[in-house]
């Protein structure tokens, strides 16, 4: 049996449970060998302490911290993801949540799990009248069985944030056309990179034509600050992945596509059978 807990103190964990348990059903279906899997709402450390794997879910992350801080989950929030270092996955508010920093917090900050040698911008694209949907290229999703390129993830963006800047200088790509990306990334984050015991951050996905630094690079280029400048590439990084923890920008559980869960959920179920 495989328990994977949905973190349940605010936000979207219901519609991640129901894309969970679809996407269970999907896998037992193809193998019915797979182990069992079960899902469970976590709100405690002791329900947490249950868990082989753990989703973080979208909401807003201020709340979210101040609600796991007052649960007392904050420190075996940081051990399951740092220390044990369990199959972890943040959508939306739960990418920020798993990031080491964040850009345009409320007044005061806010409490980080980390786990993603990242520093991500809030509320990136705008208010939430400027929410999106669009079809976004996963290359991670791989082909299809008869060798046909996968279709179009449909992606939801809700006051989402992106990537800013990579904190290491261990960074890939799962995808050729994300070289570039990779590359600018590697030589446009701030000079405190370091190498770590994390591996590599692979860059999963980017949203191509939306990238809101381009105007601040070409003012870097006039004399402004280099490293307030976050990197120019071919989008903005909306999905990553780096060890065990895994993150997107985007909301998959807001779509009836659960090929997102269903891949996340095989990536458990090998580590469970290791």
């Amino acid at each position: 049996m495989v328990t994977v807990g949905v973190l349940a103190l605010q936000g979207g964990f219901s519609e991640h449970l129901g894309s969970l348990r679809k996407a269970a059903a999907y896998i037992s279906s193809r193998s019915p060998s797979a182990p069992n899997l079960n899902f469970i709402e976590v709100r405690t450390p002791e329900q947490l302490a249950r868990c082989d794997a753990l989703v973080i879910p979208g909401g807003e992350s201020t709340t979210l911290s101040l609600v796991a801080a007052q649960s007392g989950l904050l420190d075996p929030l940081r051990e399951f993801v740092k220390v044990t270092k369990k199959p972890t996955w943040g959508t939306c508010a739960g990418l920020i949540f798993l990031s080491e920093q964040a850009s345009a917090t409320k007044r005061g900050g806010q409490e980080l799990i980390g786990g993603l040698d990242v520093k991500v911008h809030r509320n990136h694209f705008g208010r939430q009248i400027e929410s999106f949907v669009t079809d976004l290229d996963l290359p991670f999703l791989s082909e299809k069985e008869d060798g046909t390129r996968a279709a179009p993830f449909p992606a939801v963006f809700i006051r989402a944030p992106v990537v800013d800047h990579v904190l290491t200088t261990e960074v890939g790509s799962i995808d050729d056309k994300m070289e570039s990306t990779t590359a600018e990334i590697a030589v446009s984050a701030p000079g405190n990179q370091t190498k770590n015991s994390k591996g590599k951050v692979e860059i999963l996905a980017t949203l191509p034509g939306r990238h809101a630094s381009n105007k601040a690079a070409a003012a870097a280029t006039a004399g402004a600050d280099a490293e307030a400048v976050s990197p120019k590439g071919a989008g903005d990084i909306v999905a990553l992945r780096q060890g065990n923890v895994f993150g997107t920008s985007f909301h998959p559980e807001l779509t009836d596509d659960i090929r997102i869960h269903v891949w996340w959920l095989e990536q458990v179920v090998g580590r469970a059978e290791e």
